[in-house]
Order: structure tokens, then sequence, then C-alpha cells
């Protein structure tokens, strides 16, 4: 069964509910306000069979200027429109920002409806060459340039059949919609029903829906709620999928926590983003450029978000131009790659309403980009592309050392999951993307992990001249030195490749240039077990380090060299520019100091120096030591338990 949705478009009162109501027999007008002033508020929706297997949910949207918004909701997501043009009016400004909206929204194909045709008796014999001419004309440059117009009676009957015929054939060359892409339900109404508990409906962008699932509502919502049934059109399904128009019965939530705006999506899959890199096409009718930071109204799916449109590709877009820009909204939304959204102005285009642009979104997650840097539009022509392979190589560069999971990926590419994968493994065996971590098929682009092999080549050789005498890098803190939060998969990753390369030694816990000895001459590993002695016997009364080659009868830079050896091994602490310490009688001074503080609250310089057992001396540097390491705070001329009553963080 093939599945599609047909949207009507055009002026308030031209038939548009009637025409609906003649095609499938359902009043979409559902509300009591709606009967009693005869005119559509909110989407309306029907179920029509067009025969040959074919299955179409119809969605009658307003026509009237104050519920355009409500039009542009529902215009996302339709496969075919009819736009409705009453035949004793002609085309109005209505019909002119809804043909807009369906042309900014992608809409692909459809057709012109002349109903009313059974007034055309009493207009004259010219009056309908006329208004196809106008019709014609108002169509032209737009999807329906060249459709089929057929003359309809939606009060009579006259040219029902042939509309259907008419539709089905347009049907026939709508595509499929993809059934494994994310999950993506924009709800238009939420209600309960006695005995069943809370109801979503809206069209099914992506993906699909089937009881059991679980599924977040987002922005604002609640997540991990259960379906409990799914409904198309009124019956009950064991899968809804995309294109169909869809109730969803969840549980975990009530309908007064649900708001128009959010969306039913996959738990766990898309997340809500303030910010929308897009392409963006102004209306040709737009009475002026749009400058470089404009205010508009995003209309995407049924949310409605004040934007400010950043230009990227240039400093003001003119009318019927195209370019490059990032929404920077007032509050999240949730969005598809690839998604069409309206923008709409504060101020009525003659003869047209308030849309003014459309655009395609091209990335839910991007940097804060600036057009005033040279690359700020970078990488936007391949997101705008139809390369896979080149959306997701930006996509995992601009990640960094982070990479992307083929999850995120799939949200953020909005590829279908089989077809990302084949786009993945190709890309892995071409050398264009690299897999760090198998269980959570995590990747990384290999101009990143290019750029964390020189990071870790330059830290391992200037950690080597400033301790030549060291054994190496320990693995840990070239890892934080590359990045705190860098995966330790992709930091493996690296080493390997390194190590392949023959360009740094890895043994156990220490990492070396090729160049770097593996350990210490017999010489200088004498020497560092002297100076460590000499420092261990003296406790906390220790020589300078200009005493040391004077102690240990070696040369100064030597000494140097060997006591940064004992500080990287932790044997030694430098408290001071020309003193250290044994490190496990600083740890014990420590112990003792925070042990006093915390029975006294405060100490004294003189009560330091008795704790030391030192002049001041030895007593200055340790205590200043121990303020730098955020043990204690000077307060006065005392010290306090850093984060204690009394202590305040400057």
């Amino acid at each position: 069964m093939k599945r599609i949705v047909i949207g009507t478009a055009g002026h308030i009162d031209h038939g548009k509910t009637a025409l609906v109501k003649a095609l499938t027999g359902v009043d979409t007008d559902r509300l009591k306000e709606e009967k009693r002033r005869g005119i559509t508020i909110e989407l309306g929706f029907a179920h029509l069979d067009l025969g040959d297997g074919t299955v179409a949910g119809i969605v009658d949207v307003p026509g009237h200027e104050r519920f355009v918004k409500a039009m542009a909701a529902g215009a996302s997501g339709i496969d075919l429109v009819t736009l409705v043009i009453a035949a004793d009016e002609g085309v109005m400004p209505q019909t002119r920002e809804h043909l807009d909206i369906c042309r900014l929204l992608g809409v692909p194909r459809g057709l012109v409806v002349l109903n009313k045709s059974d007034l055309l008796a009493d207009l004259g014999p010219e009056w309908l060459d006329l208004l196809k001419a106008d019709v014609a004309e108002a169509c032209l440059g737009t999807f329906l340039e060249g459709a089929p117009m057929l003359a309809v009676s939606a009060r009579t009957g006259e040219g029902i059949e042939e509309l259907k015929k008419a539709l089905l054939q347009l049907a026939k060359e709508a595509p499929e919609r993809p059934t494994d892409g994310p999950t993506y339900l924009p709800v238009d109404r939420a209600f309960s029903l006695k005995g069943f508990g809370t109801v979503v409906t809206g069209t099914l962008l992506s993906g699909s829906v089937a009881p059991e699932d679980e599924l977040d509502l987002l922005p604002g919502g609640t997540q991990r709620l259960r379906v409990r049934s799914v409904q198309v059109h009124g019956h009950g399904v064991p899968r809804a999928l995309a294109g169909q128009r869809t109730a969803v019965n969840l549980s975990g939530i009530e309908a007064r926590e649900i708001e128009r705006g959010m969306v039913a999506v996959r738990s766990g899959v898309l997340r809500p983003t303030s910010m929308l890199d897009v392409e963006l096409d102004l209306l040709a009718a737009a009475p002026k450029p749009l400058g470089a930071r404009s205010k508009l109204l995003l209309h995407l799916g049924t949310a409605q978000v004040p934007a400010v449109v950043a230009l990227l590709s240039q400093s003001e877009l003119a009318p019927g131009a195209h370019g490059f820009a990032q929404l920077r909204l007032t509050r999240p939304v949730v969005a598809l790659p690839g998604q069409l959204v309206i923008l709409r102005g504060f101020t009525i285009l003659p003869g047209r309403g308030q849309t003014v642009a459309g655009g395609r979104v091209l990335d839910v997650h991007p940097r804060k980009r600036r057009r005033s840097r040279a690359d700020s539009a970078q990488g936007l022509d391949a997101l705008a592309g139809d390369d896979p392979s080149a959306r997701i190589s930006f996509l995992l560069e601009s990640a960094g050392f982070k990479g992307l999971t083929a999850q995120e990926l799939f949200a953020r590419t909005g590829l279908p999951e089989r077809a990302l994968s084949r786009t993945l493994e190709v890309m892995s065996s071409r050398g264009a993307a690299t897999l760090f971590d198998k269980e959570r098929r995590a990747f990384a682009a290999p101009v990143v992990i290019e750029r964390l092999c020189e990071k870790a080549m330059e830290a391992v050789t200037a950690h080597r001249q400033s301790a030549p005498l060291a054994p190496g890098l320990p693995r840990e803190e070239l890892r934080q030195r590359l990045a705190p939060s860098l995966d330790p998969r992709l930091f493996g990753k690296v080493l390997g490749l390194l190590a392949e390369r023959g360009a740094l030694v890895a043994e156990g816990d220490i990492v070396r240039d090729k160049s770097a000895p593996a350990k210490l001459e017999r010489g200088d590993a004498d020497l560092k077990d002297q100076i460590a002695r000499t420092l261990f016997g003296a406790g906390l009364c220790p020589p300078y380090l200009d005493e040391l080659p004077r102690l240990t009868g070696a040369d100064p830079d030597k000494v140097s060299a060997v006591a940064k050896v004992l500080e990287k091994e932790g044997r030694a602490v430098r408290v001071s520019q020309d003193m250290y310490f044994d490190a496990a009688a600083v740890q014990s001074l420590k112990e003792r100091l925070i042990a006093f503080l915390k029975l006294n609250k405060r100490i004294t310089t003189q009560e330091f120096k008795e704790l030391v057992h030192a002049t001041r001396k030895y007593a200055i540097p340790l205590s200043e030591y121990f303020d730098r390491e955020r043990v204690t705070l000077r307060v006065g001329d005392a010290r306090v338990l850093r984060g204690a009553d009394g202590g305040r963080e400057h």
C-alpha cells in the first residue's frame, strides 16, 4: 500500500473543506467555533482511498490570514497539493501566500481545482478562459506551472471523479517516504480519551512508530514514554509509517503537559537545539533585501519560534536570491536535517501575506558561526549537497577529538540507518573515517587523528627537552595534555598509529620518542638515587638546588635534570624555584596541617613554623606551596583550611 499526504491550499471561503467532504465524506471542521464562523481555524484531516493500492491522508488547512501559521504547520510533509480557487473570485492574497509557502516547503507537485464550477454559467462565456489565464499567470515559475486545472463543484459533485483520477496519477509520481529514518512526529493535537489516556496526533514525517516503542516528547517534555497503541486514520495498526496521519496513545503523561510545537521522537536519538544552519531562499516578491541579522518568525513543523537570521555567505540577501544563514532561536526546537522551514515577517507584503523566505535545515547542532570569519560558511556546501560521505566527513571534522557515534550521525544526517551503515563501511575501508570504538560504533575524522598525533609528538618531545633523563611521559599525563576529556580508546588509536610509524615507543605506563633512552645510564641512575637519599634524609630542611652539585659532585645541569625526573616520578616535590623536598615528608606535613586546622580552625605563621620544626627559610616556601595547592587560604596574618568556615574563595 502506497502512503501519501495531500494538502489543500487556498483563500478563505474558496471551498477547501467542502471539497474534502465531497472527496471523502468527512467534514474536517471539527471545532464549534469553525462551525459557527464557517471557516477552518485548525488543521483538519481526512482519509481517501484513491484505488490502485494508494491511500491518501488529506490535510485541510485554514485559509484565513490569521491562521496561516497552522497552514505552514500542515504543509510540512505534504506530497502533493490541491490549490483551491473559487471560480467566482479567482486568485486572492492568501492564494498567493499559500502557493509561496508550498513552494518554499518543497511541495513537488500538485494541481489546481477551480471550485464552485456550478456558478460559471452565470458568469458569462468568457469568464472561465479569463480565470484560467489569471491562475496560469499566478503559477508561473512555481511547481504548479503547467499543472492540471480542473473545474469542480463540491456542492453538486461535478468533476469529483475526474479529480480523484488526477490525484491518483500524481500520487503514482510521488516517491515512497523512507521508514528507517529518525522517528519524527510533530504534534499538532493532544487530548485525553476515557479508558485510553493521552493521545497525540500529527503527520509522521520520518521513521515509524509501533506499540511498546519508547518516545521522547521534546523540547521540554517527558522522556521514555511508552507507546500503548497506534492508529492511522482511526484504525489500529501494528506500525505507523512515514507519510501517514498518525495518532499515538502514550502512557506516563497528561494531555495538559503537551504543547503544540513538541515533537515525538525515538527515545535518545534527537535532541533540542537553539541554533540551525540553513540554506535560505528569499521570495522574489520581498520588498527589500534581507539584512545580515534580521528578526523573523520561524515555522518548523508545528513549532513557531522568533529567530535572528544571521547571514553567513553575504552581507544581505536580495529578493529572489539564495544563501546560507544561521538561525539563532529564542527557545529550543527539535529539527531533522533536510527539513524545510518557513520564515515570516511582521509586515504584510502587498497581495501576498507575511511569508518572506523559506529554507532547508543543514545542521541541527552547529557551532556558532560569524560572517566576519573567512570560514563562516565552510562545509555548508557539503551539507547542502547530495553526497552523504561529504556530509559525514564535515560533521566528523567539526566534532573534533570527541568524534561521533553512528547514532549521533543518524540524528545529524537524517540518513536511513542502512544507508548510513553502508556509507560508513565504505568510508572506513577507504580511510575517510576511523572507527575507534567498536562497542559504541564511534568514528573520528582522519584529519583530527593526525592533529592529535602531531600534538602527542610535540608533548613527548617537549617533555624530553625539559627532563632529558626521564624515562618518558606517563600515558595518562600525555592524554591529559592532549585533552582532559579525550576518549581513552581514541587516545589508544593515536598511540597505536605512532607506534606503527616508529615515531613513539610505549612501554607499560611510559611513552617516549624513539630517540629517547629506554632507561637512565648507570651513572645517572646512581645520581638519582643519591639525590633521593639526600632529600629523604633532610626531611623538611633540604639543601637548595644549587647546593646539590657540591654535595653530589655532579654537573649542575645533570643535577637539575635528575631532580626533574624525581619530581615526575612523584618522589620529590618542587616547593619553590630553588628548593626540592622529599615527597613523603611533604605529604606527612600536609596531613598534620589539615588535622591541625580542622581542630583549631586557623594557623599563624609561628604555629606553622612549630608544626614544620624548621626556620622561616623552609616554613615560608612550604606555607606558600600549600596556598598554591589550594590546601590553605591566607586570611590576614593566618591561614585557614580552603573551603572551611572563615575561608572564602577570592
